[in-house]
């Protein structure tokens, strides 16, 4: 009996998805998902030009078209690059152009450099307040930053090096602290402690723990233990948060609702807080700092000191070089506001300008720098310290430059020593930081 031949089964191939054409360098993907061109960035936007005609004609225009028209022009700024053009953060430019020409500017006359110094921080304010309204993130301030320290750099190597008086280690020690800031920034910049889920489908909480969650019907989430974004899990982490959150949850259910976070969906370990300019929770977070564009947390809070530190000795030092150079025979502080004859030579002008906006930005740095001491020394963080002034449970000292919480005070040397050990063990908290 013949075998009859069998039709072999038809693999079904997937329908292969048409492949992208490669970008050149000045070609992207625009915000609605359509290939452009950099050089097509002035064309077809109806929000520009009704802007513009409004403008025109003297007629209002609509705070929704404005935001239109920013969104156009920051998907639009591209640099070109390869395998397409890149985007430019529009933040980062205005500190790029406005800041050689304001310190030019006030190198004028001595009227000028008062009313310029006067209005850049009025300025920087102003937008610091406007973006902190918003809950933006920003990189005018970290670009403001990095830019003043390479432009003072610049004007002292350019002004106040071929004048004589500047010997080679003075030069050399300048441009270590400089190297130092940077690196110390770097290491600032990094994961301040970001809480990550460490969750897996599988392991859940009990329904009576989910009930006081969502007492109220706000919440929907069948647990507190998400999926991790890596894909990763750590064993002893996991059990270490659960026993957390227990413990947490066998207490109260109001101190459950203060520490579940529904955005991140995790309960916070103490002293962690969610940061609503980031989007995520950080542990011992202090606060977000604009100049690093960054929030300071249990991981970077020694960077953030040590780059501060850093930056106040080599500001001094530079400072004191400079007025050492256009003012001979003076000490620094009668030099800062007595230099006859300074804006005679537009060199020594420029030099005196920018020393004034190095004092002024050193003066700023050296106030966060003594409330971040003050805080170390009482154990306390700056978002604890803004909750105990809004909650009226605070002790407030020398006319409010002191908060102490008296929560986590264990003493100024066992304070000191606590923060100089942060990080080493980011999973281990004393039982009553927890409870």
């Amino acid at each position: 009996m013949t075998q009859k031949g069998s039709m072999k089964p038809v693999k079904k191939s997937k329908a292969e998805e048409p492949e992208l054409e490669p970008l050149c360098c000045c070609e992207y993907i625009d915000r609605n998902g359509e290939k452009n061109h950099v050089a097509a960035c002035l064309c077809d936007c109806q929000d520009l030009d009704e802007g513009c005609d409004r403008w025109i004609t003297c007629k209002s225009v609509q705070p929704e078209t404005c935001e239109r028209i920013m969104d156009t022009i920051s998907d639009r700024l591209r640099i070109p690059w390869l395998r397409g053009a890149k985007k430019v953060n529009i933040s980062i430019v205005p500190p790029l152009i406005l800041l050689p020409i304001f310190l030019r500017v006030a190198s004028w006359h001595f009227l000028l450099g008062v009313v310029v110094l006067t209005s850049l921080p009025v300025l920087a304010l102003w937008y610091y307040y406007l973006t902190h309204r918003r809950k933006e993130q920003t990189l005018f301030f970290l670009s403001l930053g990095l830019f003043s320290l390479g432009y003072m750099y610049y004007v002292f190597l350019q002004e106040v090096v071929p004048k004589g008086h500047v010997g080679p280690t003075q030069l050399a020690l300048l441009t270590c602290g400089l190297f130092l800031i940077l690196l110390a920034l770097y290491r600032a910049k990094k994961n301040p402690g970001y809480l990550r889920n460490p969750a897996s489908n599988d392991r859940s909480l009990g329904s009576s723990q989910i009930e006081c969650l969502n007492r109220k019907g706000q919440e929907k989430s069948k647990g507190f233990l998400g999926t991790d974004t890596s894909g990763s899990l750590n064993n002893r982490t996991l059990k270490d948060d659960l026993k957390g959150s227990s413990r947490v949850l066998a207490g109260s259910p109001t101190k459950v609702k203060e520490d579940w976070c529904a955005k991140c969906q995790l309960v916070r370990p103490a002293r962690a807080w969610h940061c609503r300019i980031c989007g995520i929770c950080v542990r011992r977070m202090d606060h977000h700092c604009v100049w690093i564009n960054s929030c300071v947390g249990e991981s970077n809070h020694q960077a953030f000191i040590l780059a501060l530190s850093i930056f106040l000795l080599t500001s001094v030092y530079g400072i004191t070089l400079t007025l050492d150079t256009i003012c001979r025979d003076r000490s620094v502080f009668t030099a800062l506001f007595y230099c006859p004859g300074v804006y005679a030579n537009y060199s020594s002008a420029l030099c005196f300008t920018c020393v004034w906006y190095s004092v002024i930005i050193t003066a700023g740095m050296a106030y966060i720098f003594l409330i971040q001491l003050i805080n170390i020394s009482y154990n306390v963080t700056e978002r604890e310290v803004q909750q105990a002034l809004r909650q009226k449970t605070g002790r407030r000292l020398l006319c409010g430059l002191i908060v102490d919480t008296g929560q986590y005070n264990r003493g100024f040397l066992r304070n000191w020593h606590q923060f100089s050990t942060l990080g080493t063990h980011p999973f281990h908290h004393p039982a009553e930081d927890i409870v």
